[in-house]
């Protein structure tokens, strides 16, 4: 009995507590709901508001863009309505002007008509007076104008060849008066200066066993040499010479005597290589200034800048057309002394000017700039006075002649190189300059031969005597000797000579 109320009481409790539970759950879901439903009910509210603060933007937006693109198409509509008021315009007048013209055209024909008929008119005026003239002189219109016309050919030749024969003459009678400006003048145009830059030597040796310890082993010696000097030293298969090249004159000097030390010493590495090289540099730097010393001594020049001395010493290495350019200026430097003496301009001036003025021939300066703009840059840089650096830079005609000792040093200078056997000449180049000369004759009709002799000094020209009559080979002659003369080269002058002759040939049988 009691176990049975004992198991009554705990399904009763049981059950208690299990309607207790699920009346809480009950409770608990309701309150959870209505949360939930206020909740959404918030974020519609949120939501609905934001959607109409974005209608408003949008709609904002819009407007303005409406309002922008109104805007534009009332602009756009203003200036087609201008564009369609200034093509009435341009139509009206346009209109106007074609009425003009049309008047204006009407008028020109009535005009052309007018003068047409006057042109008839005349033309038959002239016809009658042609057949007038005809008539008296037996001769027709063309006849009469090709006789007028060779008449007046001959008429103008004969009085040209006049004219050119009193010139000549009245030059000889006044050549002694105007002596000075007739000088200057004529070897101002023939002086020539072609330049030629020797650019090896050629070092002798007693044997080829030197060649290989010249070379070292695996080159180390002559690449020690070349780097050292700044040379290209050439070793080939020619018995008893080793070649040396190099544009600057005193860089092959420097090569050749530290290549004679090397060999007499006999001792020939890369160590002593160097040594020897810079000692035959300062032996060779303190030569140059001796040797310009020496020159500006000897010529009785003071007060050049040790730099130019330097410079003029330099010219002993360095060849121009075969010339040594220091006895080149040398030469040149006393023949202006001369000169300006003679003329009664500055002789100290002048002597400066001329020892100076290849001067940019040895500088340094390795530009495409002209060497006498590179000398006459030299001079003012070192203070010289502005009639030797005007002198230097004209020589060469790069810049205007500004005084008077300009064109003497350009004269000197072409004389100096133009002194038989001072410069040597290519054999080519002579060649062509001789046929060029034989050439010049052959380009004018009735010439039979052409001979260049004496050098090139005298051009002798034989014409045909059935062609070429007296007045017409002066002609020829002048006219070769102006062509000559304006587009040839050449040192000196050249004589043209032409010769016409008449043979009768007979035979005694």
């Amino acid at each position: 009995m009691e176990i049975a109320i004992l198991i009554g009481s705990f399904f009763t409790g049981v059950f208690i507590c299990f309607l207790v539970f699920k009346i809480s759950n009950r409770l608990t879901a309701n309150s959870l709901i209505q949360k939930a439903n206020q909740e959404a009910e918030q974020i519609k509210k949120e939501k609905i508001l934001q959607a109409k603060e974005k209608f408003i933007e949008l709609k904002s937006n819009h407007e303005q863009l409406i309002n922008k693109k109104n805007q534009e198409i009332n602009s756009v509509h203003q200036r087609i309505k201008q564009k369609e008021n200034s093509l009435n315009q341009k139509l009206a007048e346009f209109n106007r002007k074609d009425k003009k013209n049309e008047i204006e055209r009407k008028d020109l024909k009535n005009q052309r008509s007018v003068i047409e008929k006057k042109i008839n008119d005349l033309e038959k005026d002239r016809r009658k007076q042609i057949e007038k003239l005809e008539s008296i002189s037996s001769l027709s219109a063309e006849q009469a104008k090709l006789e007028l016309v060779d008449s007046l050919k001959e008429e103008a030749k004969t009085e040209a060849l006049s004219i050119i024969q009193n010139t000549i003459e009245d030059a000889k009678l006044t050549a002694k008066q105007d002596a000075k400006k007739i000088i200057i003048q004529t070897i101002q145009r023939i002086a020539t200066e072609e330049a030629i830059d020797n650019s090896v030597s050629v070092f002798n040796i007693d044997n080829d066993a030197v060649k290989g310890r010249i070379i070292g082993r695996e080159g180390r010696n002559i690449r020690a040499l070349e780097s050292a000097i700044g040379v290209d030293i050439v070793v080939d298969d020619t018995p008893g010479a080793i070649v040396i090249s190099c544009f600057d004159s005193v860089r092959r000097e420097i090569a050749r005597l530290s290549l004679h030390k090397l060999v007499s010493d006999g001792r020939i590495h890369p160590a002593r290589i160097e040594e020897v090289v810079k000692k035959t540099k300062k032996e060779i730097d303190d030569e140059i200034i001796q040797i310009g010393k020496k020159t500006t001594i000897d010529l009785g020049i003071h007060g050049l800048h040790p730099e130019l001395v330097k410079m003029v010493g330099r010219m002993r290495y360095r060849s121009s057309y075969g010339q040594n350019l220091l006895q080149h200026s040398r030469e040149t430097a006393n023949l202006c002394a001369v000169m300006a003496s003679e003329l009664g301009l500055n002789t100290k001036y002048a002597k400066r000017a001329g020892l100076l003025h290849d001067i940019g021939k040895v500088s340094e300066d390795d530009s495409e700039t002209p060497h006498a703009i590179i000398g006459m840059k030299l001079a003012e840089k070192y203070g010289e006075k502005e009639e030797v650096c005007n002198a230097i830079g004209a020589h060469h005609d790069e810049i205007e002649m500004k005084f008077l000792i300009s064109p003497l040093v350009q004269i000197c200078d072409g004389v100096s190189g133009a002194r038989p056997g001072a410069r040597r000449q290519m054999a080519d180049a002579y060649i062509k300059r001789i046929k060029e000369l034989e050439d010049v004759a052959f380009s004018y009709p009735g010439v039979l031969k052409s001979y260049a002799i004496q050098a090139g000094r005298e051009l002798r020209v034989v014409v045909e005597s059935e062609k070429v009559n007296d007045e017409d080979a002066s002609k020829i002659a002048f006219q070769i000797s102006d062509r000559i003369q304006n587009e040839m080269t050449y040192p000196g002058q050249v004589k043209v000579t032409v010769i016409r002759e008449t043979r009768a040939i007979s035979y005694a049988k």
